[in-house]
């Protein structure tokens, strides 16, 4: 060996340098460790220098991996030695990573494509990381693309490699959440999944296996890649694996291995250990997407392998944990049997049947379990088939139910055990439920009249039966009476169950009995926190002294502490699945280990409260019953004031709506009168032109002559029409002064109504718009009445013309005949005039009835903004009432809670959401009112 060393130091010739490697490489088996020691320097430097020869460094590498691999001489080594091979192969491959240097150069050869190189390259760093797996991922992770560089093992087309690759990845990914990461968005899971559907699924050999391997070791504890596999739609992908043939006989080994990964791949996804939302969320995405129905196909088929089947039913039982769409469908799944019968039926029968295996029976209680998890509705339902109303009369169909009673009242057990457990799972955090199965009668035997479940489970417990079945039946009745005053009240009724209960407490046992003792004292000790002293018998008071003088405070205490000193329970409070060496061991529930950690110290403080301090609890808590009804009370008076005031509210906006329409029947009339202005320009225009006509009249008379009989005429006939024309001024006088009152009085409305402008905004302007129209009607008058001043001048003007003429004897024909015609245009024009002023009158009427209108809808609008503002400000006032009196009552709570506190009674968070939520209300309500 040393003179193959210093031949690979200094011959310069490469084939000599290849062949004395060669010479290493087949001695290195035999003898490890002198070849370790003296070549492993050399072969390095070959490495580093030579890597151009594709031959030599195939060599080297095979050389290195033989003196650091473990896996061929372990066969070879006595017995006594395996020791010492680790111990060989960790030592080399320490000396082969103190160079960091090393580690990347093996990288670097990773990457050739040559087989001789890569190949022993892939063995060489498997072996490495299998001896010393955390520093060479060290050295890995921080080497640029050291990870990116063997992912690409697994696209290479030769299987010997890429199979290889797998083994590597699973070292390197072994309890490295951030290799884990990289290794996962390098599109690993892309990869692996397309390598198993390649190799036939579950039908696939040891490739598959290693797949799964690496894909658990991806998704295990890692929420990153959790997530990342169901947002890639991998989980869809799994649907095919699980797709089994009717003929499931004849199953081969490896197919039973990878199968089991498989299930054991989806559990990692839906574990109870992961976050809720992710658990959720994959649980959904396995529902959607059909894996659910396929597992429960598996979960009925026949001739699938007991393990197989045990692990399906674990692994149904975590997908639906929890999860109400999934319970729901699970409860609609029936066996294929003849009549059909629900899945969780032929569960149940499994479960209570003591030929079955003990971790089918494990298994089948863990998916009872889970089907109730947070499950009211799967609850009601069990517990349904129980009730005297709902119980099959004819007996041709088993229930839940009967199944259930069955085992809890059968001689196995284990049996016993089970039922207990799974009835006791079933009122989990079910007050209601637990009052209903108060109800349930048992017929014991032939002529005896029926006794209660509750009754009958504290018969078998008086009997002496296994000590395995009274642990099962203490854990449902511990369960069956927390946080149920009415079921301790029926309990305690029966005379015999607190006798019985002290005197277990009281003895001196042995080991195993220790553990009964402990559940009695907790049974007895939830007996005296739920107890609502209506049996004047067996009140708190009295309970507490038959304990101080029977047992012994100090005593009781010590026996109460045997439960969660238990080894038993420590296994029980580490994870939900039921998981038992053997049946001896199956003692505590997951669940109920929760019950005993909540109530353990309640109890104790119960049991060493003096009377005094029970009776200011009891009153401490009826005060706050009191307070809790007052602020109730007042809850509900702010919530009909604020009905009151969504009212009061739409009665405002119906207003608001009324007054629009007003406002739009004003336009409307505002239209209305710019027609008549149009029509009144026409007629002035009209008017106009006659006079002219009349001018030229006019002058037609001074050159012509009139005869004095004509002018006197026309001068009465003018007389006339001046004392018509005066009587018209005054009415136009008359409707002057009603104009002005109505001017003023819109004025004065409008002047009370500036208080409200901000509420009553549409009122204020419709009478602003009134007043401009009359104001421009006021106008259109005047000038009316200017027209008429200016027909006055022209009838004296006439006047002055028959002054001033001559006296003409003997007129001629068409003197008459102008006269004539001037005497009927000016009765056409004074007509004319006429109508106009009657027309004006009208309009004005018509107005002034519109304002009249305008003016009672604002009153009443007043009237109404009025009323609402004193409603508002009484509710107001009101609410300010009701909030000092909330503080006052916020104070008293809190020196109430802090004298509970003081006591050691613990105070629940409802009292203080409450108060919370009031403060909120009475803000919320205050905003409204601002509003």
């Amino acid at each position: 060996i040393q003179k193959l060393c210093d031949r690979v130091a200094s011959s310069t010739l490469l084939d000599d340098r290849r062949d004395a490697v060669r010479a290493l490489k087949s001695l290195s088996k035999k003898y490890r460790l002198e070849v370790g020691i003296q070549a492993m320097e050399h072969l390095i430097r070959v490495l580093q220098t030579d890597r151009s020869d594709s031959e030599i460094i195939g060599y080297a590498l095979d050389t290195l991996y033989n003196v650091i691999s473990n896996d061929l001489e372990e066969e070879e080594q006595e017995e006594n030695a395996p020791k010492q091979v680790d111990d060989l192969g960790s030592q080399f491959t320490e000396i082969f990573i103190k160079q960091q240097e090393n580690v990347t150069l093996l990288l670097t050869l990773v990457e050739e494509f040559d087989f001789h190189v890569r190949w022993p390259g892939v063995k060489l760093l498997t072996s490495l990381l299998k001896q010393q797996g955390p520093q060479v991922q060290q050295i890995i992770l921080v080497s640029p693309m050291g990870v990116s560089r063997l992912m690409d093992l697994l696209a290479d087309s030769r299987e010997v490699i890429r199979n290889d690759g797998v083994l590597l990845l699973q070292q390197l990914t072994k309890s490295n959440a951030a290799i884990q990461k990289i290794v996962a968005f390098e599109n690993a899971f892309e990869r692996l999944l397309d390598i198993i559907t390649e190799e036939g699924n579950s039908d696939g050999g040891i490739v598959v296996e290693d797949c799964l391997l690496l894909l658990q070791n991806l998704l295990k504890n890692n929420n990153s890649n959790q997530n990342f596999f169901k947002e890639g739609s991998y989980i869809q992908r799994m649907k095919p694996w699980f797709e089994v043939s009717d003929d499931n006989c004849g199953w081969s080994a490896q197919k039973v291995t990878n199968l089991h990964l498989m299930l054991q791949l989806v559990r990692v996804l839906v574990s109870p250990t992961n976050p809720p939302g992710a658990t959720s969320s994959c649980q959904k995405a396995m529902f959607h997407c059909g894996l659910l129905q396929q597992l429960c196909t598996i979960l009925m088929a026949t001739g699938v392998p007991a393990d197989i089947l045990t692990e399906t039913i674990n692994t149904v039982s975590e997908v639906i944990r929890g999860c109400q769409i999934n319970q729901d469908y699970f409860a609609s799944v029936n066996a294929p049997s003849n009549p059909p019968r629900p899945a969780i039926v032929v569960l149940l029968m499994s479960m209570v049947n003591e030929r079955q295996p003990f971790v089918l029976r494990c298994a089948v209680l863990y998916c009872f379990q889970c089907f109730l998890y947070k499950n009211h509705k799967g609850q009601g339902e069990i517990v349904s088939t129980l009730l005297p109303s709902t119980i099959d009369a004819t007996g041709s169909s088993v229930s839940a139910g009967q199944l259930l009673c069955g085992g809890l009242f059968s001689t196995d057990s284990l049996s016993n055990w089970c039922a207990a457990v799974a009835l006791a799972h079933a009122l989990q955090e079910n007050a209601t439920l637990k009052e209903q199965l108060l109800r349930v009668q048992l017929a014991t035997s032939i002529g005896n009249p029926p006794v209660s479940l509750l009754q009958q489970c504290t018969n078998i417990l008086s009997q002496g039966s296994k000590v395995q079945t009274r642990v099962g039946l203490l854990m449902l009745l511990c369960t069956w009476l927390s946080n149920c005053s009415i079921a301790v009240t029926h309990f305690l009724h029966n005379p015999a169950n607190v006798p019985f209960l002290t005197g277990q407490i009281a003895e001196n046992l042995g080991e195993e009995e220790q553990l009964v003792q402990g559940l009695c004292a907790l049974l007895l000790g939830i007996s005296i926190y739920y107890n609502d002293n209506s049996l004047e018998n067996y009140r708190k008071e009295k309970l507490k002294q038959l304990i101080e003088k029977r047992i012994g405070k100090e005593n009781f205490i010590e026996k109460l502490g045997f439960i969660s000193k238990h080894e038993l329970y420590s296994r029980a409070a580490q994870k939900p699945q039921p998981s038992f060496s053997s049946p001896d061991h199956m003692m505590f529930d997951h669940e109920f280990t929760k019950l005993v950690k909540e109530l353990e110290g309640v109890i104790s403080k119960a049991i060493y409260k003096s009377s005094e301090e029970d009776k200011k609890e009891e009153e401490v808590k009826k005060t706050l019953e009191q307070h809790d009804n007052i602020v109730t009370h007042y809850k509900k008076v702010i919530r009909e004031q604020d009905q009151e005031l969504e009212e009061l509210k739409q009665r405002v906006n119906t207003l608001t709506s009324q007054n629009e329409q007003l406002q739009a029947t004003v336009t409307q009339q505002v239209s209305q009168i710019q027609q008549h202005k149009d029509q009144y320009n026409l007629l002035k225009v009209q008017l106009g032109k006659d006079t002219q006509h009349h001018n030229s009249h006019g002058d037609a008379f001074q050159v012509n002559g009139i005869q004095t009989e004509d002018v006197s005429k026309l001068k009465e006939e003018l007389e006339e029409w001046k004392t018509k024309h005066e009587l018209l001024q005054g009415q136009l006088r008359e409707k002057d002064s009603v104009i002005e009152q109505l001017k003023t009085s819109p004025l004065e409305v409008g002047t009370t109504e500036q208080s409200s402008q901000t509420s009553r905004p549409g009122g204020l302007e419709h009478s602003t718009d009134l007043q401009k129209e009359l104001e421009m009607l006021r106008s259109q008058l005047q000038l009316q009445t200017v027209e008429i001043s200016r027909l006055q001048m022209e009838n004296q003007k006439l006047q002055a013309l028959n002054a001033g003429a001559d006296p003409v004897s003997g007129g001629s024909g068409a003197a008459a005949a102008n006269g004539s015609e001037l005497e009927g245009r000016l009765e056409q024009e004074i007509r004319e005039l006429k109508s106009e002023v009657k027309a004006l009158s009208e309009e004005k009427e018509s107005l002034r009835q519109h304002l009249d209108s305008a003016s009672s809808t604002v009153a009443i609008l007043q009237d109404e903004k009025s009323k609402l503002q004193q409603e508002v400000a009484e509710s107001k006032k009101e609410q300010d009432d009701l909030l000092v009196l909330l503080a006052d009552q916020d104070q008293k709570l809190s020196a109430l809670k802090i004298k509970l506190k003081d006591l050691g009674v613990p105070v629940e968070d409802e009292d203080d959401i409450e108060s919370g939520d009031q403060g909120d209300e009475d803000e919320d309500g205050d905003e409204e009112e601002q509003d």
